[in-house]
């Protein structure tokens, strides 16, 4: 069975054109799209996120981090989601589709990291491969491999961080009862408004 891990190019492309094609056709007509050939093609469990840019700017950008859904519905309901309810931004407009950017990050399963000291973290968490997932059992919040890039930031910067996603004190990584889970992602962008489609490393991004 395919899977996360065995994304081609071609898969990547699609990805992303159906994640377009899925926010056109909700802000059109207020419709989920039914394409019966992705759904077969992509029917199994994968977490996905979509990022949506305008500028070089974030415009929206919501995913499901587990496994939960298949991948078919999981991108349509993230790509909506990113366009419409990112609670940071304004819904996109119908007017905007030909000005923004849609990013496909297809992810693979999210492992805890187990360590004895927390200090260990910084040995084991690879910017540029890793994305994170820092939780208790009150919140939890994730940072995409891509993000630490973006910004330059160190290992234990790329850990605080996520600890606020999370809501959290910027160091309660350090914290015992704190989990951290890694990830790796696979990128798909268009590298301009509807225009072709690339598979992204994280050094892209610099």
């Amino acid at each position: 069975m395919k899977n996360s891990l065995h994304i081609s190019d071609e898969d990547g492309i699609q990805l992303v054109k159906i994640a377009r094609k899925a926010v056109s056709e909700y802000l059109k007509n207020n419709k989920k799209i039914q394409d019966l050939e992705f759904n077969s093609k992509f029917n199994y469990d994968s977490g996905v996120f979509v990022t949506i840019n305008k500028s070089d700017s974030l415009r929206g950008c919501i995913g499901f981090p587990l496994p939960s859904k298949k991948l078919c519905e999981g991108l349509v309901d993230a790509a909506i989601s990113a366009a419409t309810q990112d609670p940071r931004f304004s819904s996109v407009r119908i007017d905007e589709l030909n000005q923004i950017v849609f990013e496909v990050t297809v992810l693979t399963p999210p492992v805890k990291i187990s360590v004895e000291n927390p200090m260990e973290y910084l040995s084991m968490i690879k910017i540029g491969r890793d994305g994170l997932i820092v939780e208790n059992e009150y919140s939890s919040g994730l940072l995409l491999p891509q993000v630490p890039v973006e910004y330059g930031w160190s290992i234990s910067e790329f850990l605080c961080h996520t600890c606020e996603k999370a809501g959290l004190d910027m160091y309660a990584w350090k914290d015992k009862n704190t989990i951290i889970s890694r990830f790796e992602g696979i990128i798909f962008k268009e590298e301009t408004p509807n225009g072709n489609v690339m598979r992204k490393s994280c050094d892209d991004f610099l």
